[in-house]
């Protein structure tokens, strides 16, 4: 399928790239995962990203918490790692328990720790035009749209899902870059017509198969972000891939398209990370 946007490829692509400036270093990049409680589907995504750290050469280290920790007990070990010069990374990995307010441990992360973008200084800073670290999956999907050599300036965008991790900060980079951007939710009317309407349409809401090829302009990039588990195991996206891949001019397949992408981003940020750290050290040794 030449239409196809290949996520792994890419993500490939970008770590070739990352083990060029780990080399570069003074030392290794060291980023931290904390898992609290034991979520299967969890497990699979840190293992995926503990790979990835190693084949780039970034040392990762897991922290396992149990479920019942508390909310404060949690905080005190953020508040460690914060502390550590050989961590430059953390990431709270999601989901938390039901009584651990994930909103209060992102924000206990240090800003320039926070490699997973989603720390409220760091959503601001994107806000504001100057981001410093962007949200993994976000960052994935534009780099997933710039791949294809289309310009995104000038281009209709439509992106269907306004959570914090993905479409806020995705409608957010399209708009800087350019292009006129709708932001839909579960509350959008008419959601065919804003989605038709779009040369660029990302979808990020959690529903299999939401978007049918009568949703889609034909000749567009569609981006599924989606990540399903149906009865039958098998996954899927939030688009029909099948149909919609007949009419789209890109897509994104489910699996292999956007998650690769978004390992790839979180290790390219704790690889920045530690580029800064080390470079902060240098000039407090200069000045010093």
């Amino acid at each position: 399928m030449n239409n196809l946007i290949d996520g792994s490829a890419l993500a490939a692509t970008i770590r070739a790239q990352l083990r060029v400036r780990v080399a570069a270093l003074a030392r290794p990049p060291g980023l931290a995962v904390i898992v609290v409680g034991d979520n299967p589907a969890a497990a699979v995504y840190v293992r995926n990203k503990i790979r990835a750290c190693a084949e780039v050469g970034v040392m990762s280290e897991r922290v396992a918490l149990p479920a019942d920790i508390s909310q404060s007990a949690l905080h005190e070990y953020i508040d460690e790692l914060n502390q550590r010069s050989d961590i430059d990374g953390i990431l709270v990995q999601m989901p938390l328990p039901a009584l651990i307010d994930a909103r209060l441990a992102i924000d206990r992360v240090a800003p320039h720790k926070d490699v997973d973008g989603l720390h409220s200084a760091n959503l601001g800073a994107l806000l504001s035009g100057r981001p410093q670290f962007v949200a993994c999956t976000a960052a994935g999907v534009i780099a997933l749209i710039e791949s294809t050599g289309r310009t995104i300036r000038g281009q209709v965008a439509t992106v269907v899902g306004a959570s914090a991790v993905v479409g806020k900060p995705a409608a957010l980079l399209l708009l800087s870059r350019g292009a006129t951007v709708t932001l839909c939710n579960s509350s959008t009317r008419d959601l065919a017509a804003h989605t038709r309407a779009a040369d660029i349409l990302v979808v990020a809401v959690g529903r299999p198969g939401l978007i049918g090829a009568d949703m889609v302009k034909p000749g567009a990039i569609v981006i599924d972000v989606g990540i399903n588990r149906r009865a039958d195991g098998r996954l899927a996206g939030d688009v029909d891939f099948a149909s919609v891949a007949a009419v789209a001019g890109r897509i994104t397949p489910v699996p292999g398209g956007v998650g690769p992408m978004t390992v790839a981003m979180l290790v390219a940020n704790t690889v920045t990370a530690a580029e800064q750290s080390i470079a902060r050290t240098i000039q407090t040794q200069a000045t010093s």
